[in-house]
């Protein structure tokens, strides 16, 4: 396998802010836990979060999308949703008595399929929904952040996904940003990122979780 980074702390959670605030988790998306989530935890615990950010891919990340393809198909769907779940029960511990779960594609994902576990309070996925077959009942708000130009498979686009969501009850909010393409709020993928809408999109998913997690 080519294009591999070697990350710091691999196999273990960076942590941001003041144990005992609500915990929000911020799941890496399919290149790995790159430098960019650093300060994005650290402006998450800013807003009055404590931040956990697993390392899912053992000490190893990427810019490269054959390699990140790579590394996605042999994770462990079961064993990275273990992991979300014991920084969750760690945090409970800790006196964090609400959670949200922040994920980026791969991550949007296992966030949305943790929150169908009961394991959040809210949710915010970017660029990510689940498919119908996938698809239960999900206990909780959520926000999805999309990209105007995006791929998705048989009747797992947002609106489709959306749908079933208010069919369950579930409160389900969404934005759309213009000109933007998957993986626009990954600062560490340049030739990807759009900075302007990726900071609008997080001022957004502030304001949603202050909105679900308030004590």
């Amino acid at each position: 396998m080519a294009e591999l980074i070697d990350i710091p702390s691999p196999g273990q959670a960076f942590h941001y802010g003041e144990p005992g605030k609500p915990l929000i988790v911020i799941v890496h998306d399919w290149y790995g836990r790159l430098p960019a989530l650093e300060p994005l935890g650290e402006a998450t615990a800013r807003n009055g979060f404590r931040v956990a950010i697993p390392d899912l891919y053992n000490g190893v990340a990427t810019v490269d999308d054959e390699t990140a393809g790579s590394l996605m198909d042999q994770l462990n769907a079961e064993s990275a949703l273990g992991i979300i779940q014991d920084l969750i029960e760690k945090a409970r511990s800790e006196g964090s008595t609400r959670v949200g779960i922040v994920g980026f594609s791969m991550g949007g994902w296992l966030a949305l399929g943790a929150a169908q576990l009961g394991l959040a309070d809210a949710v915010v996925a970017y660029y990510a929904t689940l498919s119908p077959a996938e698809h239960d009942v999900l206990p909780c708000p959520v926000l999805l952040q999309l990209a105007e130009y995006d791929d998705w498979g048989p009747d797992s686009d947002p609106e489709s996904f959306m749908n079933r969501l208010r069919d369950h009850g579930t409160p389900v909010s969404s934005f759309t940003y213009a000109g933007t393409r998957h993986s626009f709020a990954n600062a560490s993928i340049p030739d990807r990122v759009d900075t302007r809408s990726a900071a609008l999109a997080f001022a957004r998913t502030v304001t949603f979780l202050e909105r679900h997690l308030s004590e």
